[in-house]
């Protein structure tokens, strides 16, 4: 008896993923200690593509609701995005960013809009992506 062999599929190139929520913060600090400790695994890593999920300024954080931060909600957030973004230039990882509704700088309407980020540096503008929540992501 004669069995055909399966065809042979050849696996496409792989991809390492990174898929990170917020918030990325403590309980009770606004210090983005988590926040040091991912940009860290993803400068070790070297992910291909890590998605990132907010909020990345937690509209029920209690230093946001009861008025403690240093400077205004964009302010926090903008150091928040330059935080990741300058961490994570040596890796080349490719960084999409995806808003929360607890987002307390950003449009609290669904659906999402994308972050807006014009300070973007120009060498990071291919690999650093705002998408709208929700969203579809096409990777390869």
């Amino acid at each position: 008896v004669c069995v055909p062999k399966p065809p042979v599929f050849l696996p496409a190139e792989q991809r390492m993923v990174l898929v990170a929520c917020g918030p990325y913060t403590t309980s009770d600090s606004i210090a983005y200690d988590p926040l040091a400790d991912l940009v860290e695994v993803i400068a070790r890593d070297r992910p291909d593509l890590c998605v990132l999920f907010g909020p990345f300024l937690d509209a029920k954080h209690e230093q946001v609701e009861n008025c403690q931060l240093l400077g205004s909600f964009a302010e926090v957030f903008k150091l928040c995005l330059k935080t990741i973004i300058d961490g994570t230039r040596s890796a080349g990882s490719h960084l999409v960013f995806v808003p929360s509704l607890r987002d307390v700088h950003h449009d609290y309407v669904y659906p999402q809009p994308p972050f807006l980020y014009p300070e973007l540096p120009k060498e990071d503008k291919p690999r650093v992506h705002f998408v709208p929540d929700p969203c579809t992501l096409d990777v390869d």
